[in-house]
């Protein structure tokens, strides 16, 4: 009999120590994932690739929408689309993983992940079983297109003030739509919409399935974008649209939960959905820095630019490792609901809300690293990397737009800590009680128990537990202190965010090189080893920035002196000779010639 996994729950990798055996990595892959993946990058080298400067120009309005048809051909529109609907059933890492692959397809990766997510998955999560009948065939293999319409002119981080409205007709046939919405990605050639809108005076917006052909619908001209010019946005206009009550989606008022719960699977695979693009982008970069000559040698003989080299794959290693670890937690929770008796919908629901925290720090930390590679990138090409002939031009201006849709990172980081703020509350994660110990611990006579490092990674992990107690001490003290003006504290939210979300990446970079140790042998893996202890030295610098920042915000006197000792106390590790590392790296790279850790 298979073992059912049950994960910890979200945001208790604060409070419990994760073994390595535990998280899935990058490398565990199967041959069958692999080959999917394979076929992925294929259909991104020969579709897109060569075309993208084509794509980017809009100028064949049918381009897009052939791709797109061909992407379904091929499978890649149905992964996460049970076979029953014309799918391909797969898991949900899966799905991650082809959305990683498309993440280094420009344009269209807004395209594929607008459809295949935020325009897919409502029908299959809340649909009925005709609804789902009816359009997820067409969706899976791209007879359809389909977009989502939530964002209204006054309605963008605040979506549930959406004014869009919907009037019951006077047979009780029809809703009838009528409303504005913008910044619609695949609403120049989609055929279904997802439509969110208020029912009379409800508070709560309600969820519709929208064919184009029900007609009353019109739209503006293209938006004319910083980046991700090849995909299609426009404004959105719903003129009496008469939708069937039948169209109507799960229940009345329910909308905003379905937003809410469908963003949360967006968050999780954008951050999947950057790696593709870091690291093209970083493999771009080792190639031009070998190619580029300056003082008769190449540039990438000069110590900057292998820190820079070094840096953008120290980072991306930590977003494969904290996003991979990520989406299995949420299978596992999802297998594990299913094997109780749960339906598989609501089940897939229920999993990734169980790690919306997680989901949150994936979109931002992912989001966040692409900014720097792309950034680093035009710096290593000089020049030529504000060139629009290079490729790093249109990199930077794609990859902007990550940090604000599926809510902006500013928002994503007040929602984690709101989140878990708000399970402590209810009793589902026992924050407050290891708060409390860590405040008593300020005030003791610090032990100071030496340490067994003769095992790999020992120092390491004891920083990582002293740097939860980072999280729990600010946090802990904040929570109490501010109490419901806490979230109206958003610099203080912001902060602690901060460093929730260095534990979590910091923690998965060792976790993942360690159980790389377990599988290839310590020798092999000397590189992903430096990766990790330079992301963790990096990463406490960073969680002491933002503490202090914290502490300072809301304390005085000697309750603030005790609390920055526990700070100092909390965040000391032995000096890492960061740059001997980052050149160690480089090095290896640059001998690739590309980047080789996944």
């Amino acid at each position: 009999m298979e073992t059912i996994k049950k994960s910890i729950n979200g945001g208790e990798f604060l409070i419990k120590e994760t073994a390595a055996e535990d998280i899935f990595i990058f490398e565990e892959f199967s041959e069958e994932q692999k080959m999917m993946a394979q076929a992925c990058q294929d259909f991104v080298d020969t579709e897109i690739t060569p075309r993208i400067e084509e794509i980017d120009s809009m100028k064949n309005p049918d381009l897009v929408p052939q791709i797109f048809k061909k992407a379904g051909e091929l499978g890649l529109l149905g992964i996460s689309v049970p076979e029953v609907f014309g799918g391909m059933g797969m898991s949900f890492n899966t799905s991650m993983l082809i959305a990683d692959i498309i993440g280094a397809a420009g344009s269209f990766s807004t395209t594929y992940g607008a459809h295949t997510g935020i325009g897919t998955l409502p029908i299959l999560y809340y649909g009925t079983e005709e609804q789902k009948n009816k359009y997820l065939p067409k969706l899976a293999t791209g007879q359809w297109a389909a977009c989502y319409c939530l964002t209204e002119p006054d309605a963008g981080s605040d979506a549930n003030s959406g004014k869009t409205k919907a009037t019951l007709s006077a047979d009780g046939k029809h809703y009838v739509l009528n409303g504005q919405k913008m910044w619609i990605s695949n609403a120049g050639f989609a055929d279904l919409f997802i439509v969110f809108a208020k029912i009379e005076d409800d508070k709560n917006l309600t969820a519709f399935i929208v064919e184009k052909s029900f007609g009353g619908i019109t739209m503006n001209e293209e938006e004319k974008k910083m980046g991700i010019k090849g995909s299609s946005t426009r404004q959105v206009f719903f003129n009496d649209c008469q939708v069937p009550v039948e169209n109507m989606l799960s229940d009345r008022q329910n909308g905003f939960k379905i937003a809410v719960n469908i963003l949360n699977i967006g968050r999780v695979k954008l951050g999947a959905g950057v790696l593709g693009g870091v690291r093209t982008v970083t493999s771009l970069a080792i190639k031009y820095s070998t190619e580029r000559k300056q003082f008769g040698v190449s540039i990438n003989t000069f110590g900057a630019i292998k820190a820079k080299l070094a840096e953008m794959a120290i980072r991306t290693f930590a977003t494969e490792a904290l996003c991979y670890r990520a989406g299995q937690d949420i299978e596992d929770r999802i297998n594990s609901l299913i094997a109780e008796g749960m339906q598989d919908s609501e089940a897939k629901l229920k999993g990734v809300e169980q790690f919306a925290i997680e989901c949150a720090i994936a979109k931002v930390h992912g989001s966040e690293v692409l900014d720097y590679v792309v950034d680093q990138g035009v710096q290593v090409y000089g020049g030529m990397g504000y060139s629009a002939d290079a490729p790093m031009e249109r990199a930077y201006r794609d990859a902007r737009i990550s940090r604000i849709y599926e809510g902006t990172n500013e928002i994503n980081r007040m929602l984690m800590v709101g989140m878990l703020l708000k399970r402590a509350m209810k009793g589902e994660v026992n924050i407050f009680e290891p708060a409390m110990a860590v405040s008593k611990e300020l005030i003791s006579v610090p032990s100071f128990e030496s340490l067994d490092t003769s095992t790999l990674f020992a120092a390491e992990k004891d920083v990582l537990n002293k740097l939860k107690k980072v999280f729990l001490m600010v946090g802990g003290k904040a929570a109490m202190s501010l109490q419901d003006r806490i979230e109206d504290e958003q610099e203080v939210m912001m902060n602690l965010a901060d460093v929730m979300i260095e534990i979590y990446a910091a923690e998965s970079a060792i976790l993942r090189a360690e159980k790389l140790v377990g599988l290839r042998g310590e020798e092999s893996c000397q590189q992903q080893i430096a990766m990790a202890k330079v992301y963790l030295s990096e990463a406490a610098e960073k969680i002491n920035i933002a503490a202090k920042e914290a502490i300072a915000s809301f304390t005085s006197g000697d309750e603030q002196k005790v609390m920055l000792m526990g700070l100092k106390r909390f965040t000391k590790m032995d000096l890492v000779d960061t740059k001997s590392l980052r050149r160690q790296i480089a090095d290896f790279m640059i001998e690739k010639g590309h980047y080789p850790f996944s």
